[in-house]
């Protein structure tokens, strides 16, 4: 009994440390430089599952000139909500060329679906304002490591 009590308490403490964990930014993520005329973004990239999921959650502030790559294994209408985030950006829906296919302002907190509007693999998440107050509309082209022809 002192046993399993004993391994109660440790799963409790296990369980508690990673919902804990959850509610933390991501902030470690490795990162790409990318860039559209003369303005440059510093992306950290969320390639796998659990990266996408979380994405920019619990963020509470970002600089101006950073951002977060969503990099997916194939083309597909990609959807984004923003559960537990606190920062209004904009999501770019951008196609393996690098060329963005449209732009949608989200805001903050809501599990409002916002998707792409025909198949993509990169999504790129910049505080809001960021496009517009450059003039970066669909049709501009991003040039960086993602959007490079394999060799």
């Amino acid at each position: 009994m002192r046993a399993f009590r004993l391994l109660a308490a440790l799963l409790s403490i296990a369980f508690a440390g990673a919902a804990a964990a959850q509610e933390e930014p991501q902030l470690d993520l490795p990162r790409t430089q990318l860039a559209t005329g003369m303005y440059r973004i510093d992306a950290q990239v969320a390639a796998t599952p659990l990266q996408r999921q979380i994405g920019l959650m619990y963020r509470r502030q970002m600089p101006q000139h950073e951002g977060m790559l969503f990099a997916f294994e194939e083309p597909a209408v990609q959807c984004f909500w923003m559960k537990n985030t606190p920062l209004p950006l904009t999501a770019a829906f951008v196609d393996d060329e690098g060329t963005i296919v449209n732009l949608v302002d989200m805001q903050p907190q809501t599990t409002a679906s916002h998707c792409s509007t025909r198949p993509v693999r990169f999504v790129l998440e910049m505080n809001q304002g960021w496009f517009s107050k450059k003039g970066i509309k669909a049709g501009t082209r991003l040039a960086g490591p993602p959007f490079q022809p394999e060799r």
